[in-house]
């Protein structure tokens, strides 16, 4: 098993969501949060005032999956957030040592 994570813009969540949904993914984990990379935040306006926005706003979502299912998640997350400017995010993969559903005791897989 293994665990996606990645950190893409909040407009594409929901294309992301229906994406994975497609390839068989049924469970996923949305956190908001801030960060930067490249672009380094940007400048905006506010009451005449200039000010740098050093933490841009991002989405981390986190996917739990068999190991048969990784690529095409990969790739459906890719796809999906993709628009072609910097920032568009980054999907880390970690192996998963054990899953375990609190409410039946499931282990493995199963308790995907």
């Amino acid at each position: 098993m293994k665990r996606i994570t990645a950190i893409i813009k909040p407009f594409k969540l929901d294309e992301v969501r229906e994406a994975l949904a497609e390839v068989g993914i049924t469970g996923l984990t949305v956190t908001e949060c801030k960060g930067f990379g490249r672009q380094k935040g940007h400048t905006e306006l506010y009451r005449g005032a200039e000010y740098v926005v050093d933490f841009l706003p991002k989405v981390k979502i986190e996917v739990i999956c068999p190991d048969a299912t990784v690529e095409p998640a990969i790739e459906a997350i890719c796809a999906a957030a993709r628009t072609g400017r910097i920032g568009d995010g980054k999907i880390f993969v970690n192996e998963v040592e054990q899953v375990i559903r609190i409410r039946t005791g499931e282990t493995g897989e199963s308790a995907i």
